[in-house]
């Protein structure tokens, strides 16, 4: 029987310890979960509740219209004025994979400015509109919502 017990020549071990590297590696991961979820906030709405929605995840594909309760429009989270707002949408649209437009408006803004965006849209033949608001409580299932159009 025998044993090893080395090299015989006793060089240096020249193996590349990666152990640090994996260490900072998650440490980085770690940093870029925390921030990642901080990064998609976008306008601050309090979006009104409804009780009959489907479910249904916001994605990159998808273009995002936001209405303030002080008339305010963003289109992927940059403020439009009312006359650009139409060429913007327009050029969220082109530029996604999905031709999808939601929009989020928050539950005090004016019924008016939402229907003459909506009017505004059908005109331009953008037709795939999804209305976001939030499940209303009891009525299954908690998160947003979709409704269609």
């Amino acid at each position: 029987m025998g044993m090893s017990v080395g090299e015989k020549s006793g060089g240096m071990n020249s193996e590349i310890n990666i152990t640090p590297l994996a260490d900072v590696m998650l440490v980085l991961l770690i940093i870029v979960m925390l921030i990642a979820p901080l990064l998609q906030q976008g306008v601050d709405l309090t979006l009104p509740e409804a009780a009959n929605t489907t479910d249904k995840p916001e994605n990159d594909g998808q273009t995002t219209l936001a209405v303030t309760a002080d008339g305010r429009f963003f289109v992927e989270n940059q403020e439009s004025s009312e006359v650009d707002l139409l060429n913007n949408i327009q050029a969220a649209l082109d530029s996604k994979l999905e031709r999808v437009l939601l929009i989020k408006a928050d539950q005090d803004a004016q019924y008016a400015s939402v229907m003459s965006v909506l009017d505004r849209l059908q005109r331009a033949g953008i037709e795939d509109i999804a209305l976001i608001t939030e499940r209303a409580v009891g009525s299954g299932g908690g998160g947003a919502g979709a409704g269609g159009d």
